[in-house]
């Protein structure tokens, strides 16, 4: 029979003896080599494995402890990852990193010292991600006057901590890493304790059984094999599904029956949880990469909006309403993080009023995706409910994110497709629809141009509307500021306004100082690339500042007007716009003429 997977998180804070009992476990194993066995039990007590952990303690000085380690023994019936998770608050995003992978926790507690703030933040990090049995090794008890009296103190303040946690199972075992007393095998000098050792709860802990939650294979490929076959490739998440079994496809509830299962050339009759398998149905049905296949009596949920926990792991602080990158499972979509309905305070567990979350916190939103994906609760299932959010800029990670539940009202909203589309629309008033976006500084020169814009597509009989940043900040965005969440804000509901002038079938003219490229590559990607056209409205700052006619510059220098553009609020100047207007080079009416005759071309109104 082969052994149990079990995968640990080791947690602890600084000088709890973390790395010592993780070494003794080693020891005590036979993970060491003999050479290293043999020098870490030379002298017996305790220094010769101390010296064992310098060479540990190298390694995590070259970062590979700071980026989780994992470190790998076995005994007769479990086949043990142990994910060596740095304590400190500044490395939560590697906390929530381990911890993901983790079936249960391995809390270190200084016996000298009891519970601290760290075990409190390691604690909820971990019942948050969904870890629900705990071991806390009470370290170090060797050192205390009366380890009975102290044991006893310390286990009710663990026991009032998993209470007010939540943790559902916990065990405290009085260790001496150092010797390995109650680590591998149970200490003879420790009347008050009876129990077991840290590597029997650890041999006794049964990990839940994946194959129980519901079938999902989310599909990595489509493989194509002779004639018309095809087969649906990927790993299984959870559950099991056999031959003959009835299936659907989501999100396009497609159904099915299982006509076959490879594991690459081998035919099976069953798959469970962690297989790589391909499976053949018995009818085509039209799916592709990021699609997941669940059995009929039991599907995931199909929505585009839920409510999560988020890490966030970014160096820059989350934007409210920034188009991320979404990626769960072998699902890629765009999405928006919400306002935080609050920031976890991990250390208190109270719930504290946030309009952004900063690197290492935790807080609770609402996310919207672009369109419906395939998901489960993270608590039901944490492949099918975890997620990361990327950078659409950089590329980075910046959040990881457990899916609580999704919101009903989004599964009851779809949208209606009007008979008369945006071309028709189009067609009727003689044109294409487009959206030309100015961008650039305040007092750069956007509204005198587009002004000038309009009035030449006015006289040639096209059919316009001029958006302007001013005037929508009067009614709709009222409500707004101009921090850099409420900036993004703006700039998203206008391109929502401005898509919906689009399917009339206009000309949109839209006069935005918009600083971030992430916002003006959503609105692109609301409308479609073809029909946004990027004008950057290129003036030096000293310039915009001198033709200042409302003053704001001179309000701004003098602490007047925060968080002012060009100023203290950053801009980002697009890297490849379609036109660039230097107006240093050309007048307001020269640049007016020059993006007429840019749009004109475009809709084959002339010809050069």
């Amino acid at each position: 029979m082969s052994a149990t997977r079990v995968k640990i998180v080791a947690c602890g804070s600084i000088d709890n003896g973390k790395s010592t009992l993780i070494a003794r476990l080693l020891l005590d194993t036979g993970k060491l080599t003999s050479d290293e066995r043999e020098a870490a039990l030379r002298g017996g007590d305790g220094a010769a494995l101390a010296s064992l952990l310098d060479g540990l303690a190298a390694e995590r000085e070259q970062g590979i402890t700071i980026d989780v380690a994992y470190r790998y023994f076995a005994t007769p019936r479990r086949s043990v990852v142990l994910i060596d998770c740095p304590g400190h608050e500044q490395y939560t995003r590697n906390m929530v990193t381990g911890a993901s992978n983790a079936d249960l926790a391995l809390v270190l507690v200084d016996a000298t010292s009891g519970v601290t703030t760290q075990t409190r933040r390691h604690c909820r990090i971990a019942h948050l991600l969904g870890i629900e049995d705990y071991i806390f090794a009470l370290n170090k008890i060797d050192l205390v006057a009366d380890p009975a009296k102290v044991f006893a103190e310390h286990s009710r303040a663990i026991d009032a901590l998993a209470g007010e946690t939540g943790l559902a199972r916990h065990n405290i075992v009085p260790v001496v890493a150092t010797s390995g007393a109650n680590v591998a095998s149970r200490a003879s000098d420790m009347p008050f304790y009876t129990g077991p050792s840290v590597l029997e709860l650890v041999e006794d802990f049964a990990p839940a059984e994946t194959t129980e939650a519901g079938f999902r294979l989310p599909i990595q490929t489509v493989l194509r094999g002779d004639g018309s076959v095809r087969r649906l490739a990927g790993t299984v998440a959870s559950g099991a599904v056999a031959i003959g079994d009835v299936i659907v496809v989501l999100p396009g509830e497609q159904h099915a029956t299982i006509a076959a299962i490879h594991v690459g050339t081998t035919a099976i009759d069953r798959a469970v949880a962690g297989q790589s398998i391909a499976i053949t149905l018995d009818r085509q049905v039209d799916c592709a990469r990021g699609d997941v296949i669940t059995t009929a009596s039991d599907p995931a949920i199909v929505a585009d909006q839920f409510k999560a926990d988020i890490a966030w792991l970014g160096d820059k602080p989350m934007l409210a309403g920034r188009a991320y990158t979404l990626k769960l499972a072998t699902q890629s979509v765009s999405a928006t993080v919400h306002q935080p309905d609050y920031r976890l305070d991990i250390e208190t567990g109270q719930h504290l009023a946030a309009r952004t979350l900063r690197k290492n916190d935790i807080g609770t939103a609402i996310v919207t995706t672009g369109r419906d994906i395939v998901s489960d609760p993270y608590n039901d299932n944490r492949i099918m409910g975890g997620f990361i959010l990327i950078d659409r800029e950089t590329g980075d990670t910046v959040a990881a994110g457990m899916i609580r539940h999704s919101l009903s009202r989004s599964q009851n909203i779809a949208w209606q497709q009007a008979s008369v589309d945006r071309d028709a629309h189009a067609r009727q008033k003689g044109q294409r629809a487009k959206i030309l976006w100015f961008t650039g500084l305040s007092g750069a020169g956007k509204t005198t141009i587009a002004n000038l814009v309009e009035q030449r597509l006015y006289a040639a009989g096209l059919h316009s509307f001029l958006l302007d940043g001013d005037n929508v900040r009067m009614g709709l965005n009222k409500d707004l500021g101009f921090t850099q969440a409420d900036r993004v804000e703006n700039i998203r509901r206008v391109g929502e306004v401005a898509r919906l002038m689009t399917d009339a079938g206009l000309i949109v003219l839209a006069t935005f100082i918009s600083p971030f490229r992430a916002e003006r590559e959503l609105v692109r990607a609301m409308v479609g690339d073809g029909d946004f056209i990027e004008i950057f409205i290129d003036t030096p700052l000293a310039i915009a500042e001198d033709r200042d006619v409302k003053g704001l510059y001179a309000k701004a220098r003098r602490g007047e007007i925060k968080n002012f553009t060009g100023l203290d609020s950053p801009y980002e100047p697009p890297e490849d716009p379609q036109i660039r207007v230097d107006t240093t080079a050309m007048t307001a009416v020269e640049a007016a003429e020059r993006i007429a005759r840019y749009l004109l071309r475009e809709l084959g109104t002339i010809d050069d």
